[in-house]
């Protein structure tokens, strides 16, 4: 069903030109102003919800980026802790909330390749999970750049429909102006 439905009017005519009403998304009996009106405010409205929804979107990925780069920065941290050769007796470093960069890194899908807090925290493994996090971090942040041009399309979009609506109502707000003062 279309946004908006041309009704004629039964035994309606001016001069032999049949009169019609508009139904805006089953609403019936507007006038034309008064349709094209309530079809530009509503796709303004649509627009407005969508955009709404990708702000959530880029909010989580912006999240998601952030909590990465403090696990990065965890790692790097324990990275620093290293002696220069690995597998020295006593080589170890720990890695700051430890419990919370494999739960964060697990969140996101990340296994790291060593647990943390352990032996297997040689320089090579560091190495590795930096490049996984980092990787993640990089896919994130293009994901998030396009979803940020997708957001400003959006908003774009909603300002041009609500200033569309607007001039909508300006104009009709004048002709009926224009017209009481042609009467009186």
């Amino acid at each position: 069903m279309p946004l908006i439905e041309t009704n004629v009017i039964p035994g309606a005519s001016v001069y032999g030109v049949p009169q019609v009403s508009y139904t805006v998304d089953g609403d019936a009996g507007k006038d034309y102003s008064a349709a094209l009106t309530v079809a530009a405010f509503k796709q303004s409205t649509a627009i407005e919800a969508a955009a709404s929804a990708s702000s959530e979107i880029v909010k989580t990925r912006a999240r998601k980026v952030e909590e990465l780069g403090q696990v990065m920065a965890e790692l790097a941290k324990a990275y620093a802790k290293l002696r220069v050769k690995d597998a020295e007796p006593g080589d170890s470093a720990t890695v700051d909330n430890g419990a919370w960069v494999n739960g964060t890194a697990l969140k996101y899908g990340i296994t790291l390749v060593f647990k943390v807090n352990t032996a297997d925290m040689t320089r090579a493994n560091l190495m590795k999970g930096q490049n996984e996090i980092q990787y993640a971090m990089d896919v994130e942040n293009n994901n998030l750049q396009q979803d940020m041009v997708s957001l400003q399309g959006l908003i774009s979009k909603r300002d041009n429909a609500f200033s569309a609506a607007a001039r909508i109502v300006r104009k009709a707000n004048d002709a009926a102006s224009s017209t009481i003062g042609n009467i009186v």
